[in-house]
């Protein structure tokens, strides 16, 4: 072994004792009896490599955002292991670098800081929207809440709130006790409106059954009247209108047995008219034929002739009586159209004979009379002079007073 062998930051001596020079100061590293020089040199070098390793790694884990607490304990350490560390290399150099370390780790600190307060500021946010939602849900008119969806709806908030508190960062206590308190609040009070609006509901489908229950029997004692329980069985179906909802399957069994009762009913009615159709048949053909005869008074022009033929088919028409009900509208359709043409030749007559309007007729026509004398000689005179304007315009209004004299009847 070569004696005083040395480095630039350490040397070996004659006893196998290593060296290192540690900010101008040296001292001893320990020992490497069984290698020569070098290989001791190069042993406690490996360790100094090993701490370097150390002290770059986490300068690459401040630099990518570790946290910072983590990041502090690290350099806390290595300080501690650098104060008298059994290696030989530029070790101020290392303590330069953790130092510089401090100040990276404050500014890691103060930006984890601060995006942990608008972490937990969003998640407070959100936590109050999740609150704000369900307490919307249950302040609801109970009449109004589509039930079913409304608790799908609550029960994909509190799925939201317990994934927040899971995967969330941690709110304080009192603010995470008093977000819950509402959210249970809300809850409990949609739970407690669903609960009472299927009670009240389930009443008011037992009173609506009963209420059902009562109309049927009074439908079905009907029966015996046949077609005269006609009115009567309408007067239930207005109570039955009212009597509100059983529940649909229930309903629907009630209205089968109420619609049932009254086919009894109306069975009866139909084979009634159909009695009455056949018996009212020969009644149809005789007001067939006088509709045939009356409908020549469509182009009448007597009035008085038209008058008297038109009295006498109405008076036969009544004496004849009913006709198939499927008919009725049919034929008095027929006869009121004839009537109406019968009316309005005798307002036809009357307007032409009424004194006042005829004197006002009268004196309109010799107005015009006069002013189309007038306008006949500024036409004469327009011609004679060329004047094509004039002309034009005295024959525009000489057409529009022959017209009017012939609207007034001369």
């Amino acid at each position: 072994m070569a004696v005083n062998d040395q480095t630039t930051f350490g040397r070996v001596d004659e006893t196998g004792t290593v060296f290192v020079t540690d900010d101008g100061v040296e001292r001893a590293v320990g020992q490497y009896p069984d290698g020569t020089p070098e290989e001791a040199l190069a042993y406690f070098t490996r360790k100094y490599v090993e701490l370097e390793t150390q002290v770059a790694l986490v300068e690459q884990r401040a630099r990518g955002g570790a946290p910072a607490a983590d990041v502090a304990k690290t350099v806390t350490a290595l300080r501690t292991t650098l104060t008298d560390a059994a290696a030989v290399g530029d070790l101020p150099a290392l303590r330069t670098r953790l130092d510089a370390l401090g100040g990276a780790v404050e500014k890691l600190t103060e930006e984890q800081q601060a995006e942990a307060q608008a972490a937990l500021e969003a998640a407070i946010s959100e936590r109050t929207a999740i609150v704000a939602e369900a307490e919307a849900l249950a302040a609801k008119d109970p009449q109004s809440i589509q039930w079913k969806q409304a608790t799908a709806q609550m029960e994909a908030l509190f799925t939201r709130w317990k994934e927040h508190q899971q995967t969330g960062p941690r709110l304080p206590k009192k603010q995470a006790d008093d977000l819950w308190k509402r959210f249970r609040a809300a809850r409990g009070t949609l739970d407690q409106n669903r609960r009472a609006f299927f009670a009240n509901l389930d009443a008011e489908h037992k009173g609506a059954k009963q209420a059902k229950q009562a109309l049927i029997t009074k439908a079905e004692a009907l029966a015996s009247q046949g077609a005269a329980g006609i009115p009567a069985y309408r007067r239930l179906l207005d109570e039955w209108k009212a009597a509100g909802r059983a529940g649909k399957k229930v309903d629907d069994a009630l209205w089968a047995a109420f619609k049932a009762a009254g086919d009894v009913l109306y069975q009866a009615k139909s084979e009634v008219d159909a009695r009455e159709n056949e018996e009212f048949q020969g009644n149809l053909e005789q007001k067939l034929a006088l509709l045939a005869e009356a409908e020549s008074l469509l182009t009448a022009t007597d009035r008085v002739v038209a008058r008297n033929t038109l009295t006498n088919i109405q008076r036969r028409w009544d004496a004849i009586g009913k006709v198939p009900r499927e008919q009725v509208r049919v034929v008095e359709d027929r006869l009121r159209k004839i009537e109406q043409a019968v009316k309005s030749l005798e307002e036809a007559h009357w307007q032409k004979s009424d004194p006042e309007k005829k004197a006002r007729s009268e004196g309109l026509a010799a107005q015009l009379h006069d002013a189309i004398a007038q306008l006949e000689a500024q036409l004469a005179e327009a011609k004679a002079a060329k004047n094509t304007a004039a002309v034009a315009e005295l024959t525009e209004s000489l057409e529009a007073r022959r017209a009017w004299l012939a609207a007034v009847g001369e």
